[in-house]
């Protein structure tokens, strides 16, 4: 159920997460390593922020295979932000195979996208529509479960108390998905939830690893603090200096380097404006 990866830090080349390392994001979306099914080839996406410009996220996503796209290739090696988010999709089944449900989605200055999946979504899809206000009702566009989470987070974060970004969108995130979960018991659906999320601002963010009965049976989640360096394809993450911190979250090491940590179910990393990792159970 899709692979995914998310890099906050000094400016990088797209490349860097997407097609250099070993165990890049199109080499997961071919040949992922810790999924059973190991092919995520219904489409891929993109996000990167050039806050200079303007606060929203860029996209870039297509349903063609992320290894064939050759726009991509292109792409990748002259994109350079301080925060990259990159997507390969397995489609769940049931859902389309379209551009607008491809991976990120974007909502005002978030970016957002999802590995997993909706336990009976189609059982409480219009439960959850009837959770939303106009506006987050109305924001959304393809048939997606993910977008459909995003939207809850949406009107979550805007009714938050909190005044820190990061607290505010971990809130979100968190409420959302209590509301998914008590939707899917109220209808009776035993099919479990996996939720692995990434939302962020282009300033911080936070990645979830969630799966209903908070087994290891989770999808893989992984995150690593330093700069990420990639020599003839061996991606390593290592220790910057002053100014230079940086961390990747991502569905699995992009690399060999024993710098990353996996992250225990049903907790989330919180990823600060200054790149300050806090691991909080959900």
């Amino acid at each position: 159920m899709c692979r995914f990866a998310l890099y906050l830090g000094p400016p990088v080349r797209l490349s860097q997460l997407v097609t250099e390392p070993t165990n890049s994001i199109i080499h997961q979306s071919f040949h992922s390593h810790e999924r059973l099914e190991p092919l995520n080839g219904d489409g891929f996406g993109v996000a990167w922020y050039v806050p200079d410009i303007r606060p929203e996220p860029a996209l870039f996503r297509s349903t063609t295979p992320a290894w064939n796209n050759h726009n991509l290739l292109n792409l990748a090696p002259v994109t350079v932000s301080h925060c990259l988010l990159a997507h390969v999709r397995a489609a769940t089944p049931g859902l389309p195979v379209t551009h607008l449900n491809c991976h990120p989605f974007q909502r005002k200055q978030f970016a957002f996208m999802h590995n997993g999946s909706v336990g009976g979504f189609s059982l409480i899809k219009r439960r959850i529509r009837e959770q939303l206000s106009d506006h987050a009702y109305n924001a959304i566009e393809g048939s997606t479960d993910s977008e459909h989470v995003l939207a809850l987070m949406s009107d979550a974060y805007d009714s938050a108390i909190e005044e820190d970004p990061l607290d505010r969108m971990a809130v979100a995130l968190c409420q959302a998905v209590t509301q998914v979960e008590s939707l899917r018991k109220a209808a009776g659906v035993e099919e479990q939830s996996y939720l692995n999320m990434a939302v962020t601002d282009g300033r911080c963010a936070v990645v979830s690893r969630y799966v209903s009965d908070g087994s290891e049976r989770a999808h893989s989640l992984y995150y690593a603090c330093g700069c990420l360096m990639v020599e003839r394809g061996e991606a390593r993450v290592v220790e910057g200096g002053e100014g230079e911190a940086a961390v990747v979250v991502a569905s699995e090491p992009l690399g060999p380097d024993t710098a990353w940590t996996p992250v225990a179910p049903n907790h989330m990393v919180m990823v600060s404006d200054d790149r300050t990792v806090e691991v909080r159970a959900m």
